[in-house]
């Protein structure tokens, strides 16, 4: 892969950052509790950091992105994905966190299964794998929400 096929990839991911940032900003301008606001905010932050990281990536001029697959708790898989309302409820504005994380990753990993060369594949799973560190983030919030009973 060449630079610049390699600096398309990193903007295309710069790119999904900055929607989601927008996504998380639109939902906590649109939410009424003040707890799930501060939590949208809380995500868009994190949605710019992610981009940040990317730009240093992209201008570190490195090759690979070693991040680690982190544990999956499949807590997606049992979710179906709310619709952003103005009065969700805390557990609903996570699943649908949740499931756009889910989705990011797995447009990811459908990108890593297309590439036909080991360099490009190695950038997408590693996109997949940054994505899948929000989602076990979330899933953590998620069950300590759901699932207190349980402590």
């Amino acid at each position: 892969m060449n630079r610049s096929e390699f600096n398309e990839i990193i903007d295309y991911a710069i790119n999904e950052e900055v929607m989601s940032y927008e996504f998380y900003t639109d939902a906590a301008n649109k939410i009424k509790d003040e707890t799930l606001k501060e939590t949208f905010t809380d995500l868009a932050k994190e949605e710019l950091e992610h981009k940040k990281f990317l730009e240093d990536f992209k201008e570190s001029h490195c090759e690979t992105i070693d991040l680690e697959e982190s544990i999956d708790y499949k807590i997606a898989d049992t979710i179906d994905k709310p619709e952003l309302t103005t009065d969700m409820n805390f557990q609903d504005a996570i699943a649908l966190a949740i499931k756009r994380e889910e989705e990011a990753m797995d447009m990811y990993q459908a990108l890593a299964d297309a590439a036909t060369e080991n360099d490009k594949k190695s950038v997408f799973v590693g996109l997949r794998n940054m994505e899948q560190m929000h989602k076990t983030r979330l899933e953590d919030i998620y069950i300590n929400v759901g699932y207190r009973e349980v402590w």
